[in-house]
């Protein structure tokens, strides 16, 4: 009785540690190079935290500084063919300009962030 005891706990806790990984990828640092907008806000060079949430590719992105939330937008999170080289900024320069960030790559990771509504979006692979 012992061991059905235990191996139900066990089996609990590894489908817990299983869920809880799923949304750890769930944060993670940019840094600005240039004044760039999101969404309307105007964020200055620096460093920032982003943070995402949803369960398929369309998700709700929060652009932090510390635990100040500067801008939130819409975003899709795009699988890559191959790891990301480095982390990176996305972003569309206007013609005034001005800088609006389109999307977030992360060293190491397979995966992307599309922000805002890109017109012609980040292919899987792409080097926009």
């Amino acid at each position: 009785m012992k061991f059905a005891t235990v191996s139900k706990s066990l089996v609990m806790g590894l489908a817990l540690l299983l869920a809880s990984s799923a949304f750890a990828a769930t944060k993670a640092n940019l840094h600005l190079n240039n004044p760039t907008t999101v969404n309307g806000t105007k964020l200055k060079p620096g460093d920032y935290k982003l943070e995402w949430d949803g369960t398929g590719p369309d998700v709700q992105v929060s652009i932090m500084q510390g635990k100040t939330v500067l801008a939130k937008t819409t975003g899709k999170v795009v699988d890559l063919s191959s790891p990301a080289a480095n982390s990176a900024a996305v972003v569309t320069h206007n013609g005034d300009g001005t800088a609006n960030l389109s999307g977030a790559r992360f060293e190491g990771k397979k995966f992307a962030l599309e922000l805002g509504e890109s017109a012609d979006g980040m292919q899987a692979g792409s080097s926009k």
